[in-house]
């Protein structure tokens, strides 16, 4: 079978079989299937920026000119003995599919095509013409998490020369995961941010995740998600009397609710319990609020939620016509959330 598994792909990467004429990068980690694909072109020795030994399509353009993946392939290099083909974006594109399996019963000998794609079925379109054919490789890119995540953190923070805490390792790991660029990211700005020291702590981790007006936000709009009336006043008072937008907690809400709204539906689709749909979030939700988010999403039906994200839209339309009413429109509307959050838990 033309195909790795999950803990095999980065040493086949290493040394790629200079037989496979069709390579398929796929998996819901968009960020780990672009570094994979930029690390195998640097295996090829082609520049993907010189237009006469390589050429870039997106999936949509395969799919809407039908023939043109095949003319590629089948167009003989100039100036050097292979040409890259680097298709991005694709999914389920039948007629990429279609050349993509003609092309795999007959190999070009002249090109390496070179596939970026999202999540694909076992054994249907691209991924089982793939796995089904000689010369050809599909390479599944999943989520980060344990050995592989340890792997990026080293990596990111050994090249700087640091080190880190347990503590501080596994309280990072948990804002982590999702996608391999936006955690790759997040480590390289607590490199940043710890620049001149030995070892990353806890401190930094929890320093560089957000400022104090972020964070006296978020706690009124916790308490807004749990129905806490006195911990939102308490909140939101010292929010807007500190000079802060009453906007930012009306924002956040919007934000949350909008992720409450998510979940929540997953758990209805799929019939997983609370705890089992906050923990596979993406993106993450961050540790210390699992149980928060957990409590909201038993407390909010997909109904209230809904009222609850309309009631919001309302307000801000009302601040931006009223701008002088904001803090009364956003304290009213808020409070109205945190009482229908209290009579739920009832």
């Amino acid at each position: 079978m033309a195909q790795k598994k999950a803990h095999e792909v980065d040493s086949w990467l290493k040394r790629p079989d200079p037989d496979v004429r069709i390579v398929l990068i796929y998996g819901p980690d968009r960020g780990l299937v672009s570094e994979r694909a930029t690390a195998f072109v640097k295996t090829l020795g082609l520049d993907p920026e010189d237009p006469f030994s390589s050429v870039r399509l997106d999936a949509s353009e395969v799919e809407t000119s039908p023939g043109r993946l095949t003319d590629e392939a089948g167009t003989v290099p100039m100036f050097s003995d292979r040409r890259l083909i680097w298709i991005k974006g694709a999914g389920a594109q039948k007629q990429l599919a279609d050349e993509v399996k003609g092309l795999a019963s007959a190999p070009p000998q002249d090109a390496i095509i070179l596939i970026e794609a999202g999540d694909q079925k076992k054994g249907a379109g691209l991924r089982g013409t793939i796995e089904g054919a000689d010369r050809c490789m599909a390479l599944p890119c999943y989520a980060d998490e344990g050995r592989s995540l340890d792997a990026v953190i080293d990596e990111v923070l050994s090249r700087e020369g640091l080190t880190i805490s347990m503590e501080a390792r596994q309280a990072l790991k948990v804002g982590l995961g999702g996608d391999r660029l936006a955690s790759r990211g997040e480590i390289e700005k607590i490199a940043l941010y710890c620049h001149g020291q030995r070892e990353v702590t806890v401190a930094d981790i929890e320093a560089i995740s957000g400022n104090v007006a972020g964070i006296s936000a978020d706690d009124a709009v916790d308490a807004v998600l749990i129905g806490n009336a006195q911990t939102f006043d308490t909140s939101f008072t010292r929010l807007v009397g500190s000079g802060s937008p009453a906007f930012l907690v009306l924002s956040g809400a919007m934000r949350q609710f909008q992720s409450l709204q998510l979940m929540r539906a997953e758990m209805e689709a799929s019939n997983k319990p609370a705890g089992a749909v906050v923990a596979s979030a993406r993106p993450p939700v961050f540790f210390a609020r699992r149980k928060l988010v957990e409590t909201a999403l038993q407390k909010w039906t997909s109904a209230a939620i809904a009222r609850a994200l309309e009631r919001l839209q309302a307000a801000v339309l009302l601040t931006r016509q009223r701008p002088d009413l904001t803090v009364a429109t956003a304290r009213q509307a808020l409070m109205a959330l945190v009482v229908e959050a209290a009579r739920s838990r009832r």
